[in-house]
């Protein structure tokens, strides 16, 4: 796993279309974000004070979005910690591999949508917190 820190999460501004009947967003591979998606899922109906992920990959990256609503994401690299506040469906958050992430505090309706570089494959999370920080450790 390659050390990162939370400070290698960057919020990107997406580009916007403005339009009377409503706007757009576009988001290329590589263009708009640093990886190819070869994954999309989203969050939703998440139950008031209920917390999502509290995991890291070793490999995945991941790109978050608030595509309605809001919620935080709490970001870990064993050493340093960060919040970040999404409530912008033209804002998303890239979560390098190698750090620790939990989204919390989802208003009503709040829907997280989730750009992946890497399909599902259980082996990449690390779904212990004990066992990332040994890791992160280790790597140090």
């Amino acid at each position: 796993m390659k050390k990162t820190t939370v400070y290698n999460c960057s919020l990107f501004e997406l580009p916007r279309h403005h339009h009377e009947q409503g706007n757009l967003t576009v988001i290329q591979n590589e263009l708009h974000i640093p990886f190819s998606v070869k994954r999309i899922f989203y969050l939703y109906d998440i139950p008031g004070g209920e917390s999502r992920g509290a995991h890291a990959h070793k490999t995945c990256h991941q790109f978050l979005i608030a595509a309605s609503g809001a919620f935080e994401v709490f970001l870990d690299d064993g050493n340093a910690k960060r919040t970040v506040q999404l409530n912008r469906p033209f804002y998303g958050l890239h979560i390098p591999p190698g750090i620790w992430a939990a989204e919390q505090g989802f208003s009503s309706g709040a829907v997280c949508l989730v750009l992946a570089s890497e399909q599902y494959d259980e082996s990449d999370y690390i779904r212990n917190y004990d066992d990332f920080l040994k890791l992160v450790k280790n790597d140090s």
